[in-house]
């Protein structure tokens, strides 16, 4: 639905006559009235998905002094990375990859090209692509001027020899739901950031500048983060990079179109319901979740508090590990009398992963998705047991459609709460029209269903406790089709898909509503050579573990890596 219907939708759902007559039928209709409201649930809420920190004694890691600067952390990581091979493990080349930060670190200190010259070609590629017939809406805002005097300081600290870090001139973008001076953070919107000024860098740009990193703007998103489509009314849709016509999925649209389009190897998004690992998945790239509580979220949009988490998305297993590596660490936030979560590094060899890993697959899921999809990460599946030898164990995971539906509850009622006092005071004409029928359904919900919603997130997380008892990591396709084609409608009103929507967002919720670490991996193409994304889903704090995995699944599928439709080479040669 888009266009007219959507607006007719919108008509009916503020009516002060038929709203809440139309709410009580959605909701009853979509079982939530069966699942949440009148639900009988005897545990007892659990409000926050903090985990107490325990040893996991993974395989093939370093511990981290938790005392290491920023920049200290990332060689750490950089140290831990094996150098690239020419020849991969089924002893082909890559016939495309995407640069990686060490190979952008590598042409500086060689001189081969400098920080100042790639910013500039980064300027110049965001103007082309915004001038196609078809503009690609990378970025809702790119300031030259900022972006051009960071590169000439990084430019000449490479001059004296002195870099901070491999990160050091390397582009980074931001979705804008996170602080990043100069910039207002709008949180894809037309008006929150006149209600709620950025005062500065959040905790994770501040790691990253620290780093040298060149911040080079804030990318398109979903308004409020209220969707899956990364369709935005105000600043122009972001375009997936494979097809140009065809969505990238949101929240954090941009973000994942920018690192698929070779702009930036690395950006920041926000992960509140899989806005990290759909547009990453939908734009062929990598996209890592980290557990709750292991990034700082200090200076991000408070939208959903108890669900979201800064995530990365990176061209690259190695490079999401360098980015993770810049902007992980602290004193958890929300109990300070928990001791703060130990920090190991994997280290990842070229050909000698680690063994027995042992993957908990539930078979329902993968039935639940496009026959492509399906027949995809199954195969990459096969490809992990015949190269490395881990074994699948077939599992179940209950209550599945409950889960989704709390998540639901959860996310809404935290938007709302979070927003009131603005909506309060705010013309909903600004708004665009998918976003008010977010915000009329999120403030639909009442105190007793998100308290049975924190009930059912404790019983979630004792059926999770028993699956990761007995496997290392759960696996499910990322999403459960491929970027489906934007309608002109749409681009004015947003739209109302809750079939796509619902297909997108299904294997996400566990990483969100129960704070565990996720990451997905592009690992094939359908028919249309539109990108498939594989999902592991880890323990508590086993970032070490999952990016072991992801980097063993990559080595397997990045002979077959496709060229976007669009793409820019920042460090090709003169």
């Amino acid at each position: 639905m888009a266009g007219l219907l959507v607006k007719i939708f919108v008509w009916f759902l503020e009516s002060r006559i038929f709203g809440p007559v139309f709410l009580f039928f959605l909701k009853r209709n979509n079982l939530i009235h069966k699942l949440i409201s009148n639900a009988e649930i005897q545990e007892a809420p659990v409000f926050v998905p903090l985990h107490p920190f325990e040893e996991l004694n993974e395989q093939e890691v370093i511990e981290i002094d938790p005392n290491l600067s920023v920049p200290e952390k990332v060689q750490k990581a950089v140290n831990a990375i094996a150098p690239p091979v020419e020849k991969l493990v089924d002893g082909t080349k890559a016939s495309f990859r995407r640069w990686t930060i060490m190979d952008y670190s590598r042409a500086y200190s060689s001189g081969v090209l400098t920080p100042l010259k790639v910013a500039q070609r980064f300027i110049a590629a965001v103007k082309e692509s915004s001038a196609r017939p078809l503009p690609m809406a990378f970025f809702i805002n790119c300031d030259s001027e900022d972006i051009l005097r960071q590169a000439e300081e990084s430019t000449l600290r490479y001059e004296r020899g002195e870099p901070i870090s491999a990160l050091d001139g390397v582009p980074v973008a931001v979705k804008d739901e996170i602080d990043c001076s100069p910039y207002p953070t709008t949180g894809g919107t037309k008006w929150l950031h006149k209600f709620r000024t950025c005062q500065g860098d959040a905790c994770c740009v501040m790691r990253l500048r620290s780093c040298g990193a060149i911040l080079v703007g804030k990318t398109n998103m979903h308004e409020l983060g209220a969707g899956t489509s990364g369709i935005n009314p105000h600043y122009g849709t972001a375009r997936n990079p494979y097809d140009s016509k065809r969505i990238t999925g949101g929240s954090s649209s941009g973000s994942a179109a920018v690192v698929s389009a070779g702009l930036c190897p690395v950006a920041l998004g926000v992960d509140g319901g899989g806005s990290v690992r759909m547009p990453a998945a939908l734009c062929g790239v990598v996209g890592l979740k980290p557990t709750f509580g292991r990034v700082p979220h200090e200076g991000v949009l408070p939208l959903n508090w108890t669900v979201g988490m800064v995530g990365i998305l990176a061209g690259t297993i190695e490079d999401a590990f360098i980015a993770y590596a810049a902007i992980s660490g602290q004193p958890v936030p929300h109990s300070p009398t928990l001791p703060s979560p130990k920090e190991y590094y994997p280290l990842l060899k070229p050909t000698r992963p680690i063994s027995g890993i042992r993957l908990a697959k539930y078979g329902k899921w993968f039935d639940d998705c496009s026959d492509e999809i399906k027949k995809c990460c199954s195969h990459a599946l096969d490809q992990l047991h015949n190269q490395y030898g881990w074994e699948t164990l077939e599992v179940t995971i209950p209550e599945i459609e409950v889960m989704r539906l709390a998540h639901y509850t959860t996310i809404a009622a935290e938007c709302q709460t979070s927003l009131s006092s603005y909506l309060e005071k705010l013309d909903v004409a600004e708004l665009g029209w998918d976003a008010r029928v977010a915000l009329g359904v999120y403030g639909s919900f009442s105190s007793e269903e998100y308290i049975k919603a924190q009930r059912i997130r404790n019983r979630q997380l004792q059926f999770h406790r028993k699956i990761f008892a007995k496997a290392d990591v759960i696996v499910s396709p990322t999403i459960g089709v491929t970027a489906y084609e934007i309608f002109d409608d749409a681009r004015e009103t947003g739209e109302l898909d809750y079939i796509n929507g619902a297909a997108l967002v299904r294997y996400s919720i566990a990483g969100n509503f129960l704070g565990l670490p996720t990451i997905t991996i592009p690992v094939g193409y359908d028919k249309l050579g539109l990108p498939i994304g594989l999902q592991f889903i880890g323990r508590p704090w086993s970032e070490p573990t999952l990016i072991h995995v992801a980097h063993a699944m990559q080595a397997l599928c990045i002979s077959e890596c496709g060229k976007p439709e669009v793409f820019y080479d920042l460090l090709k040669e003169d």
